[in-house]
């Protein structure tokens, strides 16, 4: 099993970052190049927190192996005997050699620096730019950067002096390297707590409003009113793009050495407004001759970047609006099935997508009634508390894990326990929980922000190229201090336990902090203890209460504003019902019309083929040419009259275009 686990986990956790991709990025249409980018970010990312616990069960491992094998006069102090046992260490079934670890972290980490810090900047200024070739957009992107990567420079350069003019510290590379990941680490430690202290409350607080089917009702019919808003603002954002792009088409014609340019923003463009602007290739026009102003490429590519974001913003919301409406009638069916007497649930509208039917084999009405209402809620609460135990601890341990006498740290307590007893799996799986419930509180945070419509990470393949790329640089920047972190709440970081014992392979290529002490022993250890404060402003809602202050419509329960957009909310909701339903009713009366008298056609066209076959035999034996023609002007009658029944529909009375007067309609005349 030596090394079996770790490609295990590397082709696991490469699937699960493929999989997450797909839900949000759209392989078909985004650029490969940016598809690959984030995807190996996230990959990354997703790595270090599943390898990483075991890196800790092999230390253990070889901590156990030093103690046994040497003695306190052989050790002279370069290890601390760690409570050898009699009997020989047991080798992990996870245990990787010697040697693995070391080059594994170092090619990861800093493969994900790369990545954050130079190569995704630069991606989303060249994804952003509305440049019509590779030069131009590479121009803007490195001009679009310069002050990014001078920032960068300055606070590197403020490190160094102070290294420099500090006369207990030789500058060599190696410290150089450490000032380096210092600084990057500080950089994510300020912004991992900052999205902890959310993540922490919230998490099992949307659990807990998970179980109440009006609170999500009420929350949907908010959100519903909401999304109108902004889907309205984008199409009229859409249109006043395509009205520009109009005129811009207008007047610069095929001969036009900036037709090419036009050609390509016209391909962005919906087909709808492709057909309706037109191409006027036939209108020849001499534009040397004619002293018109012209719009210039550099206007033509800010025209051209517009256009890729409105584009992309309508499609995100049209798509949104039909979750909602599907999520709004799912939890109105719900309510609705609450009392049902049967126990069976029953949907309003049935799903538009075929189902598995396997499913359906399983989940029956009777067994889908019982979870949603019955099983679910309670499911939901349960879970929920699971929840907050985990965020109580954490909070707990983030103010207590620079004590290392006595350990208060809850983490290093369990760790320390299942250490001297060597049991892997429990450090393994100890360990895993610990990292993965900080993950999902800091990673779900990263999920849900939005930052206007700059970024925003939207499911069924919604998210743009530079809300990717800029997810993919914040997992690279959080995911190593919150490593770093977790380490520093299990006691398996030297900095903080302040034990002479071997670290971590993980630990070991971040060098020594020690270069940069008022880090190290300061802002590494006190700066978590923030989390506190902001756990108890997200439980208030003191985030959601200021934007609400400022103008940005947030969900209150006891705000005006709030329970206006709910009522409107729900109007959009009953209108988009009634609608859906008369569609429905339409197709069934369609359906039923083509039950009734689709078996009387086909019968009625198989005699009249039949006797086409007889009058066209008895044509070629007789030569009675008028009885022929006769024949064959019956038969064209019989088929006129089989086809108009075909073509007939029933007319659908509940349609809103239906007009009294025939004369005031043109489709009536």
């Amino acid at each position: 099993m030596s090394g079996a686990a770790l490609g295990l986990e590397i082709v696991l956790v490469f699937f699960l970052a493929l999989f997450l991709l797909h839900r949000y990025g759209d392989f078909k249409k985004q650029h490969r190049l940016v598809i690959i980018a984030t995807l190996l970010a996230w990959y990354l990312c997703f790595l270090i927190v599943f390898i990483l616990p075991l890196d800790v069960s092999t230390t253990i491992y070889n901590r156990c192996k030093l103690a046994v094998n040497s003695s306190p006069a052989e050790s002279n102090g370069s290890y601390v005997t760690l409570a050898p046992s009699k009997q020989k260490c047991f080798k992990p079934w996870s245990y990787i050699p010697d040697g693995i670890m070391p080059i594994f972290w170092r090619v990861v980490y800093w493969t994900s620096q790369f990545l954050t810090w130079i190569l995704l900047p630069f991606m989303q200024s060249y994804a952003r730019s509305g440049g019509f070739s590779i030069t131009g957009k590479i121009k803007t992107a490195l001009i679009e950067n310069a002050i990014y990567y001078g920032t960068y420079l300055l606070i590197f350069g403020a490190f160094l002096i102070y290294v420099a003019v500090n006369p207990n510290f030789n500058l060599q590379w190696n410290q150089l390297q450490t000032i380096g990941i210092a600084a990057a680490n500080t950089w994510g430690l300020f912004l991992l707590v900052l999205l902890l202290g959310y993540g922490l409350v919230e998490i099992p607080r949307s659990h807990w409003n998970g179980a109440k089917r009006g609170y999500l009702l009420m929350k949907t019919y908010f959100k519903a009113a909401k999304l109108m808003t902004e889907k309205a603002d984008a199409e009229e954002n859409l249109e006043d793009i395509m009205e520009e792009v109009r005129k811009v088409s207008e007047s610069i014609k095929y001969n036009h050495p900036l037709r090419k340019c036009v050609d390509t923003i016209l391909k962005k463009c919906p087909t709808e407004y492709q057909e309706r602007m037109g191409r006027n290739m036939d209108d020849y026009e001499d534009f040397d001759e004619r002293q018109n102003s012209y719009p210039s490429e550099k206007s033509l590519a800010k025209l051209h970047k517009q256009v890729i974001y409105s584009v992309q913003r309508h499609r995100r919301t049209q798509v949104q609006w039909q979750i909602l409406l599907e999520q709004a009638f799912y939890l109105e069916d719900v309510a609705k099935n609450e009392s049902s007497a049967t126990r069976q649930f029953v949907h309003t509208f049935h799903s538009q997508e075929p189902e598995n039917k396997i499913i359906q084999y399983f989940y029956t009405p009777t067994v889908e009634w019982y979870w949603e209402c019955l099983l679910r809620p309670w499911f939901y609460r349960v879970l929920a508390v699971v929840l907050a135990t985990f965020s109580v601890i954490v909070v707990w341990s983030e103010c207590t894990f620079f004590s290392t006498k006595p350990v208060l740290s809850l983490f290093a307590v369990f760790i320390q326990l299942a250490e001297k007893t060597y049991n892997y799996i429990y450090i393994e799986m100890a360990c895993f929980l610990t990292i993965f419930f900080l993950s999902i509180c800091v990673y779900s945070t990263v999920f849900r922000i939005r930052v206007f419509n700059y970024y925003y990470l939207a499911s069924h393949h919604q998210t743009d190229a530079y809300s990717l790329l800029f997810s993919g640089m914040l997992f690279c920047r959080l995911t190593p201090p919150l490593c770093l972190n977790f380490l520093g709440l299990t006691h398996m970081d030297a900095t903080i336990s302040h034990k002479n014992t071997q670290p971590t392979a993980y630990t070991s290529i971040m060098g020594s902090m020690r270069v940069l002490s008022f880090i190290a022993d300061g802002f590494y250890i006190y700066y978590p203890m923030l989390v506190v404060i902001l756990c108890i402003a997200t439980y208030f809602s003191l985030g959601t209460r200021c934007l609400n202050l400022l103008g940005f419509q947030q969900f209150m329960g006891d705000s005006e504003m709030t329970s206006d957009l709910i009522d409107e909310g729900k109007e959009l909701i009953r209108r988009e019902k009634r609608k859906r339903q008369r569609q429905e009713e339409g197709e069934n009366r369609r359906r039923e019309w083509k039950e009734r008298y689709g078996n009387r056609d086909d019968s009625t066209r198989s005699r009249a083929v039949h006797t086409d076959q007889k009058e066209s035999s008895f044509s070629e034996t007789n030569p009675n040419r008028s009885l022929s023609k006769y024949t064959r002007s019956n038969g064209r009658t019989e088929r006129d009259r089989i086809e108009l029944l075909q073509d007939a529909e029933p007319l659908d009375f509940n349609a809103d275009s239906v007009n009294d007067d025939p004369l005031e309609s043109d489709s009536g005349r």
